[in-house]
């Protein structure tokens, strides 16, 4: 009789170690695709908000910034030019053009827009990592044209499914490829999430 009781408390936990190996196996990839949609929009939100930041920058200096340093200093001190012309330079008939030229303080601009340049460079959800940032030049078509990348690895913000186990929920997670936009190889300030 204490044999059979023994035997029975073991079925009854292994039968309850299997339940919740079946649960665990249900709840992961639900987790998963969870956390990898509330991440990935952030991170591209932010990403977006860089961009916006860059084309600023570009605005102002006629070129990107290399670095976070550079962007947020000139986001936060320098001035965009606004010249207002009044006629039409390019009618004949018109003999009176006018120009207004206007300086507005990015700063201003960006605080009227939402922008914080704070914490510009951190990648949310990444533990204090910031993003990769690169600008420079390159020849297209015998033109020297200004190029920018920002981005970051998936598994920078991705926390404990940030490793290639999880991506057989998702055949198009790669955690070691790079979420970003722009490219140093091609004038592009496109999001390579907007090609998907």
């Amino acid at each position: 009789m204490k044999k059979r009781t023994i035997f029975n408390l073991i079925l009854v936990a292994l039968i309850g170690f299997l339940v919740f190996l079946l649960i665990k196996s249900i709840e992961e990839p639900i987790a998963f695709k969870e956390e990898l949609e509330k991440r990935r929009d952030a991170v591209v939100e932010k990403l977006i908000t860089i961009r916006v930041a860059q084309k600023a920058y570009y605005g102002i200096k006629q070129e990107y910034a290399a670095d976070f340093n550079a962007l947020k200093t000139s986001l936060s001190s320098d001035t965009f030019l606004i010249i207002n012309v009044n006629g039409d330079p390019d009618d004949p008939n018109n003999s009176v053009v006018s120009y207004d030229t206007t300086f507005i303080m990015a700063a201003d601009s960006m605080a009227n827009i939402g922008m914080s340049l704070d914490s510009l460079e951190y990648v949310p959800f990444g533990a204090g990592k910031v993003f990769r940032i690169g600008a420079d030049t390159i020849r297209s078509q015998k033109t020297l044209v200004n190029v920018v990348e920002v981005g970051t690895l998936w598994s920078d913000f991705m926390g404990i499914y940030g490793t290639p186990k999880f991506q057989k929920y998702d055949k198009n997670y790669k955690p070691n490829e790079i979420l970003k936009f722009g490219d140093m190889n091609k004038a592009t300030l496109a999001g390579n999430w907007e090609s998907k």
